[in-house]
């Protein structure tokens, strides 16, 4: 902690091709949640490949894993090969498949949203369906990308939450409303992992780690979307919160 109660929490960036420049990129809703729903303050990790987890790691109190417009590369899960045009991130890849693992091994709380969740079901060793929509047994859950975006990230469908799970316990019914953004989803389910809710047609929204030190949990939708508005939302920031100042604490007992 830099400050008294102020837990220190890495967002992972994307690496992103801005005119003839490579970047790092975090898009703000995930920055602007951490501040406003934890009271924290977020610390970008670039994907630039290998990353010295040990050394990251240690100098923060969570980990949120992003969205992003880009796809994982089918190879991590023995995937078939994308269609031509399918927007991939390598170097994100590389950056955050071992990261994640270590952040967990650590006891590091993570928070894995969208993309994020797809990254911890393939370290897990999970695989992922690349075009939901092509299946031909789930609902529509990409976005209209030609409406407003308070319409995009709108409230789409229903979840239910598992009963023994962490997120029942913590908002205390069956059921929730979330939205619904996404293109990919959960194929095969990693080892270790304990679904938390589904969608109606069945598709794991969310699940966590059943044998991690700390908190995490991956979640399919954008909970950081408005979080002070969504009452669900905020009861997840609030669990990752809680567990982030657990550790923020014992980092500071150890700094004396």
């Amino acid at each position: 902690m830099s400050e008294e109660g102020l837990a220190v929490i890495g967002v992972t960036a994307c690496n992103q091709q801005l005119g003839l420049h490579p970047f790092n990129i975090v898009g703000e809703k995930y920055l602007l949640s951490i501040v406003e729903a934890m009271k924290g303050w977020p610390l970008m990790i670039p994907a630039l490949g290998d990353c010295p987890a040990d050394t990251v790691l240690s100098c923060l109190d969570g980990i949120m894993f992003t969205g992003s417009p880009s796809n994982i590369e089918p190879h991590h899960y023995d995937g078939p090969p994308s269609d031509a045009g399918t927007h991939h991130d390598p170097k994100r890849d590389a950056t955050t498949l071992p990261l994640l693992k270590a952040a967990i091994d650590a006891g590091v709380p993570v928070l894995a949203i969208c993309r994020g969740f797809q990254e911890m079901n393939v370290v897990y060793g999970g695989s992922l369906h690349q075009k939901l929509h092509e299946v031909g047994q789930y609902i529509e859950h990409r976005e209209d990308p030609t409406t407003p975006l308070d319409v995009q990230y709108g409230l789409a469908h229903e979840i239910q939450l598992d009963s023994e799970g962490l997120l029942y316990q913590a908002w205390g019914k069956k059921f929730a409303e979330v939205n619904s953004v996404h293109t990919q989803g959960v194929d095969r389910l990693g080892a270790g992992l304990r679904p938390e809710a589904y969608a109606p047609d069945g598709l794991v929204e969310a699940f966590s780690v059943k044998e991690a030190k700390s908190f995490a949990l991956g979640v399919q939708f954008h909970p950081e979307w408005k979080v002070l508005d969504n009452p669900f939302y905020r009861t997840i920031f609030s669990e990752f919160n809680k567990a982030c100042q657990q550790r923020a604490a014992l980092r500071a007992r150890q700094s004396k």
